[in-house]
């Protein structure tokens, strides 16, 4: 019995099984072998000169813009942090008159602010305080209790003092030429009048 179409078929079996050898064989995919695949390559373009040049202009310019604000926001936080210790120190003076009736005698900013000055011991200024503004130039600063008055000075800022010029703080008056904030904020008393006057007047 021919066992042709048997051979191509699903199952190994004869003609007796269901099988008909008569049958044309079924259609198998010829044994042949596979084409190779074939690889493409993607060719890479790299950057030209000029676009690299192009940029590198552009990240330059934004580096620049974006230091320039920096170094004047950085600015006007100095100046502004001045501002604070001179108002500190000149109403811990204040409050000194305000207590004992007259100004403690002080030469210098620095020894307004040490450890052992009657300012810090009263806990009339925050212990610790520097006495140098943040630009590194020392304030300047004396009170005298015979002209019962004080004098507290800033330099401001020397890269700019157009903008961010001396700050000079007197009792109840602060002059400043910074368009950061308004030249008389944190001043004395909102009449005008000294601290010295005030206290003359109880």
């Amino acid at each position: 019995m021919p066992m042709n179409a048997c051979f191509f078929s699903l199952s190994w079996h004869t003609g007796t099984l269901g099988c008909d050898p008569s049958g044309p064989p079924p259609r198998t995919r010829p044994m042949t072998p596979s084409a190779p695949r074939r690889k493409t390559l993607r060719k890479s373009r790299g950057f030209s000169l000029l676009e690299l040049l192009v940029a590198m202009m552009i990240i330059a310019v934004l580096g620049t813009l974006g230091f320039s604000q920096y170094r004047k926001h950085s600015a006007q936080a100095r100046y502004l942090k001045a501002q604070d210790d001179l108002k500190i120190v000149a109403e811990g003076l204040d409050q000194y008159f305000l207590k004992h009736g007259y100004f403690p005698d002080f030469g210098s900013f620095e020894s307004m602010v040490d450890g052992n000055s009657a300012l810090v011991k009263e806990s009339l200024i925050k212990v610790g305080m520097s006495a140098q503004d943040p630009f590194g130039q020392p304030y300047e600063g004396k009170s005298s209790r015979a002209s019962a008055t004080y004098e507290l000075k800033c330099a401001g800022d020397p890269a700019n003092p157009e903008d961010s010029g001396p700050i000079l703080r007197t009792p109840g008056q602060v002059t400043s030429t910074s368009p950061v904030s308004s030249p008389q904020s944190g001043a004395g008393p909102s009449t005008g009048t000294p601290a010295a006057e005030a206290g003359a007047k109880k």
